[in-house]
């Protein structure tokens, strides 16, 4: 019974790791797949990913000509953010949370626990 308990809080804290709060963090990109020569591989394998400030995430891509795979996924994601690209990088701003944003996170906590 424990272990089982464990394992569930476990997951419950990986899950929440997985939330954008108005601060970076590159676990938020965890879930998300690009389409990479045919294959579905993670961002995360695909991609450098950087923190350079709190309200800003880089990626890099290892190969610049799947920077477009990258923009469709992030944009195919249910994460709300938008990805700027200069041709090399891909920028994501963090907006900061509002009231609204709030209600709406505590609305998503509820159903996760």
């Amino acid at each position: 019974c424990q272990r089982k308990m464990e394992n569930t809080i476990g997951h419950l804290r990986q899950e929440l790791s997985k939330l954008r709060t108005g601060r970076a963090n590159v676990t938020i990109l965890e879930g998300i797949k690009v389409d990479y020569y045919g294959t579905p591989t993670p961002l995360s394998q695909a991609a450098t990913l950087g923190v350079p400030d709190s309200q800003t995430i880089t990626i890099q891509p290892y190969d610049i000509s799947i920077l477009k795979d990258l923009e469709k996924a992030i944009l195919a994601s249910d994460l709300g953010l938008t990805p700027n690209n200069d041709g090399k990088i891909i920028r994501l701003n963090i907006p900061s949370l509002t009231g609204e944003r709030r209600q709406q996170l505590v609305k998503v906590l509820k159903r996760m626990c």
